[in-house]
């Protein structure tokens, strides 16, 4: 599967580099937005991106807490 990235421009999506699709390929979009990202320098985007990885990583090594507990520490914290 090929990672296609676009922009939007005057309302248009435009890819940013050529592809091999065929002339005329419908191809399904998943737009990955969050209006609270924009405000984020490259340097904040990279240090959000390393702790989400580190966290990732954290709960495939089984060291997270079930929800049902972290819910109910917010809860008694009311």
């Amino acid at each position: 599967m090929e990672k296609l990235i676009a922009r939007v421009q005057g309302g248009h999506l435009i890819l940013n580099e050529p592809t091999t699709l065929p002339e005329g390929t419908e191809v399904p979009l998943l737009v990955d937005y969050d209006p609270g990202e924009l405000d984020l320098t490259p340097e904040q985007r990279d240090a959000l991106n390393a702790v989400l990885a580190r966290s990732i990583a954290e709960a495939d090594r089984g060291e997270g807490l079930p929800a049902a507990d972290v819910l109910s520490r917010l809860r008694t914290r009311e």
